[in-house]
Parts: structure tokens; C-alpha cells; sequence
């Protein structure tokens, strides 16, 4: 597993730690300065240099400025674990880029930097960061507070965040952090609950390259504690020393928060705690949960890293126009996309971090007492996450496929009632039970389960755990459970399932052999965090909207409004359906028996993205044409919201469409020509909301230039904001995707689903299968004028019965045959990094992945093989 994740002064008091520590020197000869530029930024100059900072150790630094002369404030950028100063370099040139001077640095112990790892030792790591601020006190582009005093802020992520909270809690000089998917307690994300977490706690030794890599306390303990499997108090304290919780109440800067919601290593609990400390001392505090973490996921490096720019334009350039962001908020999937493990993403915010506990509600919970099996050698063990499998098991989770493994007489479950309503749990859920063992300590793992109406779907959200040791449980404990924190809708009619386990296989359970009876003392309580809403999020205005225009329905209204014919009734029962078609049919020409369209029906709902897919030829242009209100079927009936669409039908002013190119006067402005296209459709002024739909196409200056001076893809944007205004109920676009980059697309995607969400509908029709596949949430696939299949893109895509393992490398001939061998599986077939696995009836993908850990198979991902171009392929028979 990689842990290479990228990514205010206090009172005057002394660096009483750092005090003796000896003077930076610059090596001779060690420094090389290069350049990099582009047209849109200055040039950044690095300069490289091997610091010596006592006993012999060397830190191999790069330091970025840009610009003219002058002083600037600072930045040090620190890396990951197990990775070095080069895995930030692209944040650090742009940083330079914005005005900042920046120093990133490989850790002792990593990339050309020697010395011992001593994870975050504040007499070693911590002490190398106040001397690389003395040595920028002392550069000449550099902003000081007063002398030998720079303005500087820290960013990291993982190991990185925690030495930036280090650093701002023993150097009083740090002015603002930004740590990201860190940890506040070490010994608490190691030892949670008393518990041993074995194998992330190999990974971290072993990616460091081995135990003699590390500190020699540090690696007697992990010998110690790996052998006995149980944490002492000596392991806890010396993990505590070098934790930020060690100097909590020292952390008097702005500090912007940002955690995993998918990672078992340092969980949202650990960010929840650095929080509320670091807010008690009177710093501003706010909190971002990424979709991503430790356990694989999307980490949103590009939004983050413009969050920790602005985090830093506001405490360290002191520019109070700053937008920083939200007090909180949470990035929310709304799936996951088969083809590239890819998430959908949105998010919701609050002005308040809500903790993990805000709006309680009570859930009853069922079952009788009950007594299970901790087994000899804790074997066979439970599966949760994996370090190195996490994203794997994380792909299947959020596609709704059950994929954690509890083997029977190893645990107790007890379930709530079906929820009569949609219910978002936001934080830790709590439950209290009596624990009895017939050892002296039980070893428990905790764990909540969404259950679908069958019983049989069961989805452990973000994979994660809780582990807890009831010590002196013989005679018998109440304990109340703290589960972890999470972000997870369960569904009107679902059930929780709190599941009480004796083993798991990321974690030292007890060898020796035990009975554990378990009964229920109180209802399951889940925090719903009330006040965090997407409802009244705006499209934000950093978005690359998607290519919409409109022209064409203008130019509609114009030339058809004196040519209305007979009004059909509106259908009251239909007033909130964006759309239903019903058996539409054009001939290419009237005494045609050829097709365009035949016999074609389905309904659109509010809040969907609809797909229209289908070859060259199938009709989904002439369909779209239709619905606008621009020809004539020849046959049935389009309905908007109720009403019979005819040429210059009121009804199309809640329409907004792109069909077949935008039509702009070259030689006006971007802003005339959409000032023009608003005053042809004859409505007032006031309803364009011209300015938001400006901000969404994100031209900038361009909108004052002559539209013949733009690109390809400026135009798409343009068009974007044309068939914005209004901001209409239904959005049409015909390849919307022409014309623009890969980032672009991305964040077209993203504004898709937003624009959905609040309540609107969007019909697109394109080629990009993939996109279509992470965009929409339904798909009407069409061939040669005929409705081949409608329904949701999950239905259409199906699970399928084909796995894609992930190894890395060929699986050897005989170790396929073994996986081919397996009860419910039909067939194995290596391939250039993995198997392809067919299941038959029988087989599950859990089933699977317990059997594969168990032949020693070094799984990396695991995912349903099907994709949408598939799914596409099989329903047209090839004729694309």
C-alpha cells in the first residue's frame, strides 16, 4: 500500500524543545536552480539543496519562488510516508506560481534524506522543521513577521499532516496549517480501543522498508507489540509522545481540516478530535471529508489543493476577500463508475461543524441474547477492509454489492425495523450491550450493516469497524460501542444491522479460544447532522459547465409564434413530469414506410440525468428535434410537464437546450450575444439570471471579446451559459461533450448531477459511454427508431457475473487453476495484471475474496467487469 497521499503565531512562548538545536548548514556545491514556465503563469525557479541538521543527518530540500522581487509569505509542503519531497512538487510550482515561496523536503529516512525514521519524532522530524524556518527566515523573498520570524503555513497529507500540526504546535512561528487525512493520536489509529491494528501497522513498517529503518524504541516496540498482538502502556505512550494530541493545547492557528471518509487507517474520528481541540484554543477551525482516504477512492487533490491555496491567501497574504470555504463539508458519491473505479461526486456543506454525535434519533433494535465462538488462532477471521484491497472493497460497497465476510458462530447481529423514510447518518453511531466471556478480556468488533428489503444486500459503509477490548468481561460489562463515523444514506424500507464479531483480519484478535454471550441494553442511536444540506448549495462558480445552448429554440419561438395551432388540454396528472413520450413516430418523408423515430415511449422524472444513447442512425437527434418543439411527429405525443409540445409551445420557455451546434454573431461580444438570443425570446429581463449563468461558463474577460476570436471549446462554453438562462426545469443536449478536455468533461459531470439534484431534469445524448455511464442516473437506449431498453443505468448495466481481479502481476498457470477450482466459480483467466473471474449462481463476490486471501493472492482491486459500453454493445447487437 502506498501512503504517499499528496498532497498563528501563538504567545511568544520559546521553542523550548528545539532550543539547542544546531544551525542549518547549506552544503557546499549543493545547490542547482531550474526553471519552469508557461504562458499563463510566471516562471517557477526550484533550487535544490542538502541541508545538514546536526548528527550527521542530511535533508534533501527544493525551494520554489516566482515572480518579480520582493517578499512573499512561505509554505512548507510536506510528503507523505514511505514517499519523498518529489510527490509535491506540482503543488509546490503552483503555489509558487500564486505568490507563495515554498520549501518541500524528504523526511529523514526517506528519499535522499538520511537519518532514522522516527515517525514524527519531535527531538528529530519536529526539530527539522523549525530549522528549515530558520533557514527562510533568512531568505531574501521571503515576508517576516519580525526578525528571524517568517510568515509561513504548513500543508501535508497523511505522515505530512501530522508533522504540519506538529510543526504549529512546537514552532510558535507557523501561521496557518492545512493538514489532510492525517492522524491526532497515533496510538489511538494503531492501538484503537486496545486493540492491535496488525496489518496496517506492517504496511507502515514495511513501506518504510523494514523495522531497522525506523528509530530503535520504535522498532523494539513493533516487535513487542506485533508478537504478543496486544498494545502496552509503554507502546501507547511512545506513539502518544509523537502525536499532535501530545501538544493539542499549543495549536493556536487557522487550520483547515481535511479527512478520509474512506480509510480505516486514520478514520474521521481522528479529524473530529484535532477539531474540537484545536478550537478550544480560539483558532478558526474548518473541516472538508473527502470522498477518498487510505482505503483508495477519489482524494480530490485538485479541489483541496485550490482550498489550501485559499486557506492560505486569507491567513498568510492576509486578503480577507478570500473564499475559504464552508465551516464544513462532505463530499457524498452518487456511485461509482465500473470502467475506471471512479466516483460520482457532490457535495453537501453546513456553517457549523456538527461534530459526530449532532440529531440523534433512537433506532429499536432486535434479538435475542446471544453466544458465539472467538475460534483457536482467532482463524477464520472476519473480513472488513484491507490495506492495499481497500479500494476494491470500496468500488463494490458504493455499487451496492454486500461484500464483507462474517463467518457463522463467530457473531451476533441484531436488527432494526425497515426506516419509514430516507435517513442520511452523518457522524458515529452508538449502541450499548452486556458482554460476557469466558476469558477475562473479550476482543469485539463492531460494525452496522445496511440490509436491503430482501435481506439479503447487505453494504458495510466505507468498509470500516470498530475494534473493542472489554477487559475483565467474565463477570459480565455493560459497554456502550462508539461505531465509526461515516456518511451513509440507508433507503426507505432498509434495515441497520449492528453485527458483533470475534475476529477480523486486519486485527490481532486473542489466540486462545473463547465464548462470548452478548444481549442488547438500549436502542441503536445514529446521528443525522440536520444542518448539512445540499438544498441550498449554488452551482459553483468554479465549474466548466457542460455545452448547452440554445439559438436554435430561440429562433423556434421567433419564426413559429404566429404559426400556434390549436392548443391541446394540459394533463393535470402529468403537471409534475418533466417529460413522457408516448408511441412517437416520423417518417423520413410523408409517403415514407422508412423511419426515423417508431413507436417510441418512456417518462423522465424530476432529479434524473437521462441517457439517450443509441448508433449513427438510431433517431435520438430527430427525437430531440421533437421534443423542442422544431418538426412535427408524425405520430404520437410529447409531454412537458403536462403539456402537448407544438411548435412554439409556451411550455418550451422552462426548456433549455443544445441540438446540432450553437448559432452565435461572430462579430459581437460573448455577453451581447447572450444579451441578444434573452431580449429574441420576448420574456423579461429579470427572469435570464444572466449573471449566474456568466459565472457558470467561467469565460472570465473573454465575454467582452468578439465571439470570432474564440475557441472551440470557449464557445461550448458559451453555450452553456445561453441555454442556462432562465435556468429552465429541462435541460436537452445533443453531444455536449465536443470540444472539450478531459478536466473540462470532469467538471461538466459534476455540474450534471448538481443541476439534477436541485430538482431539475437532464436529457443527454452521446457517444462517451463512460461518461454517460458516471454522469446519468437513467438511459433510454434506442436502434434503428425503436426503444430497445429504459430503466436505471445500474438495471442496464447489471453486476454482472464477470469479476476483474487486480494483482499487479500474471498469476501463475497453476495458482489459476486453484481459483478455478473454487465452489462458485465457473471459470479463471489470468491476465497482464490480474484474473477474470466468472461466478456461477452460487458464487458471491465475498466468498471469492475470502478464498483469494487465503491462497496468498496479492489482491490489489476487485470490481464488476461489465461497463456500459458492454451493456450498450449487447442491446444494439454490434451495429455501432
Amino acid at each position: 500500500m502506498d501512503l504517499r497521499l499528496p498532497g498563528l503565531r501563538g504567545p511568544g512562548r520559546p521553542r523550548r524543545l528545539l532550543a539547542a538545536a544546531a544551525a542549518v548548514v547549506v552544503l557546499a556545491g549543493a545547490g542547482t536552480w531550474t526553471a519552469v514556465a508557461s504562458d499563463d503563469a510566471p516562471a517557477v525557479h526550484r533550487a535544490d539543496r542538502v541541508m545538514a541538521v546536526g548528527d550527521g543527518v542530511r535533508i534533501d530540500t527544493s525551494y520554489f519562488t516566482s515572480g518579480a522581487d520582493g517578499r512573499r509569505p512561505a509554505v512548507l509542503l510536506a510528503h507523505g510516508f514511505g514517499g519523498s519531497k518529489d510527490d509535491v512538487r506540482e503543488q509546490a510550482e503552483d503555489l509558487a506560481a500564486d505568490g507563495y515561496a515554498v520549501l518541500t523536503w524528504s523526511a529523514r529516512g526517506f528519499g535522499k534524506s538520511t537519518g532514522k525514521v522516527g515517525l514524527n519524532d519531535p527531538k528529530a522530524e519536529v526539530a527539522d522543521v523549525s530549522r528549515l524556518i530558520d533557514w527562510l527566515a533568512e531568505q531574501p523573498q521571503v515576508q517576516l513577521d519580525k526578525t528571524g520570524d517568517p510568515r509561513v503555513g504548513m500543508a501535508g497529507a497523511s505522515y505530512g499532516g501530522a508533522i504540519s500540526l506538529l510543526g504549529a504546535g512546537y514552532d510558535d512561528r507557523v501561521d496557518a496549517i492545512a493538514p489532510a487525512i492525517t492522524y491526532w493520536n497515533l496510538a489511538d489509529a494503531l492501538f484503537p480501543n486496545g486493540v492491535f491494528k496488525k496489518l496496517w501497522a506492517g504496511v507502515f513498517f514495511n513501506t518504510a522498508g523494514g523495522c531497522d529503518k525506523f528509530e530503535t524504541q520504535l522498532c523494539e516496540m513493533y516487535d513487542r507489540v506485533a508478537e504478543s498482538g496486544t498494545p502496552d502502556a509503554k507502546a501507547r505512550q511512545l506513539l502518544e509522545e509523537r502525536s499532535p494530541s501530545a501538544v493539542g493545547d499549543r495549536i493556536k492557528v487557522p487550520t483547515l481540516l481535511m479527512q478520509g471518509q474512506t480509510d480505516s487507517l486514520f478514520p474521521l474520528g481522528q479529524a473530529d478530535a484535532a477539531a474540537k481541540a484545536i478550537r478550544a484554543n480560539g483558532a478558526p477551525v474548518d473541516v472538508d471529508w473527502i470522498s477518498g482516504g487510505h482505503d483508495g477512492g477519489d482524494l480530490e487533490e485538485s479541489r483541496l489543493n485550490a482550498r489550501v491555496d485559499s486557506w492560505f491567501d486569507r491567513y498568510l497574504k492576509d486578503d480577507k476577500s478570500a473564499d475559504t470555504g464552508p465551516a464544513f463539508r462532505i463530499t457524498r458519491t452518487g456511485g461509482v463508475d465500473s470502467t475506471d473505479g471512479e466516483a460520482t461526486l457532490r457535495g453537501a456543506s453546513s456553517d457549523t461543524y456538527p461534530g459526530l454525535e449532532s440529531g440523534q434519533k433512537s433506532l429499536a433494535l432486535t434479538g435475542r441474547e446471544q453466544t458465539f465462538d472467538n475460534p483457536a488462532g482467532a482463524n477464520p477471521p472476519a473480513i472488513s477492509a484491507l490495506p492495499g484491497l481497500g479500494g476494491g472493497l470500496a468500488q463494490l460497497s458504493s455499487l451496492g454489492v454486500g461484500i464483507s465476510l462474517d463467518f457463522p458462530g463467530q457473531y451476533a447481529a441484531f436488527e432494526s425495523a425497515p426506516v419509514g423514510d430516507d435517513l442520511r447518518i452523518t457522524g458515529s453511531p452508538t449502541a450499548t450491550v452486556h458482554v460476557k466471556s469466558t476469558s477475562d478480556d473479550a476482543v469485539l468488533f463492531g460494525k452496522v450493516y445496511d440490509v436491503g428489503p430482501d435481506g439479503t444486500q447487505q453494504v458495510l459503509p466505507s468498509q470500516l469497524v470498530t475494534p473493542l477490548r472489554v477487559a475483565d468481561a467474565k463477570a459480565g460489562k455493560d459497554v456502550t460501542i462508539t461505531l465509526p463515523a461515516i456518511d451513509h444514506n440507508v433507503d426507505k424500507g432498509h434495515r441497520l444491522r449492528l453485527v458483533l464479531s470475534s475476529t477480523d483480519l486486519g486485527y490481532a484478535s486473542p489466540a486462545a479460544p473463547a465464548t462470548y454471550t452478548v444481549s442488547l441494553k438500549g436502542d441503536l442511536s445514529v446521528p443525522t447532522a440536520s444542518g448539512v444540506s445540499t438544498a441550498a448549495a449554488p452551482l459553483p462558480s468554479w465549474v466548466w459547465w457542460l455545452p448547452l445552448a440554445g439559438a436554435v429554440i430561440a429562433l423556434a419561438l421567433l419564426l413559429t409564434a404566429r404559426r400556434r395551432t390549436a392548443s391541446v388540454p394540459p394533463d393535470p396528472a402529468l403537471a409534475e413530469v418533466p417529460l413522457q413520450i408516448t408511441d412517437l413516430s416520423k417518417r423520413y418523408a410523408k409517403s415514407s414506410d422508412r423511419y426515423a423515430v417508431k413507436d417510441l415511449s418512456f417518462r423522465v422524472e424530476k432529479g434524473q440525468v437521462l441517457g439517450l444513447l443509441g448508433p449513427n442512425g438510431a433517431g435520438k437527434t430527430t427525437t430531440l428535434r421533437m421534443l423542442m418543439g422544431l418538426i412535427t411527429p408524425d405520430g404520437g405525443e410529447i409531454r412537458v410537464f403536462g403539456h402537448a409540445i407544438r411548435p412554439g409551445s409556451p411550455v418550451l420557455s422552462r426548456v433549455g437546450a443544445f441540438v446540432e451546434g450553437a448559432g452565435f454573431l461572430p462579430h459581437l461580444s460573448g455577453r451581447e450575444n447572450l444579451e441578444l438570443y434573452w431580449a429574441a425570446t420576448g420574456r423579461p429581463a429579470g427572469d435570464a439570471h444572466i449573471e449566474e449563468a456568466l459565472e457558470i461558463a467561467g469565460l472570465g474577460d473573454a465575454l467582452a471579446r468578439a465571439v470570432r476570436t474564440y475557441s472551440q471549446g470557449m464557445r461550448q462554453r458559451l453555450a452553456i451559459a445561453q441555454a442556462m438562462l432562465g435556468l429552465p426545469d429541462l435541460l436537452i443536449l445533443d453531444e455536449p461533450t465536443n470540444g472539450l478536455d478531459p478536466p473540462q468533461i470532469r467538471e461538466m459531470r459534476e455540474v450534471l448531477i448538481r443541476y439534477a439534484a436541485a430538482g431539475r431534469t437532464v436529457i443527454v445524448s452521446s457517444h462517451l459511454l463512460a461518461e454517460v455511464e458516471q454522469s446519468c442516473t437513467h438511459l433510454v437506449v434506442m436502434d434503428r427508431g425503436r426503444l430497445v431498453q429504459a430503466g436505471q443505468v445500474g438495471e442496464i448495466i447489471g453486476s454482472g457475473d464477470t469479476l476483474l481481479v487486480g494483482t499487479g502481476t500474471p498469476v501463475e498457470g497453476p495458482v489459476v487453476e486453484k481459483v478455478a477450482a473454487l465452489p462458485g466459480v465457473t471459470s479463471a483467466v489470468s491476465t497482464d495484471d490480474g484474473l477474470l473471474i466468472r461466478l456461477d449462481g452460487d458464487g458471491t463476490p465475498q466468498r471469492l475474496v475470502a478464498e483469494l486471501v487465503r491462497l496468498d493472492i496479492p489482491v490489489q482491486s476487485v470490481g464488476p467487469h461489465r461497463r456500459l459500453e458492454d451493456a450498450f454493445l449487447t442491446l444494439i447487437g454490434g451495429s455501432a
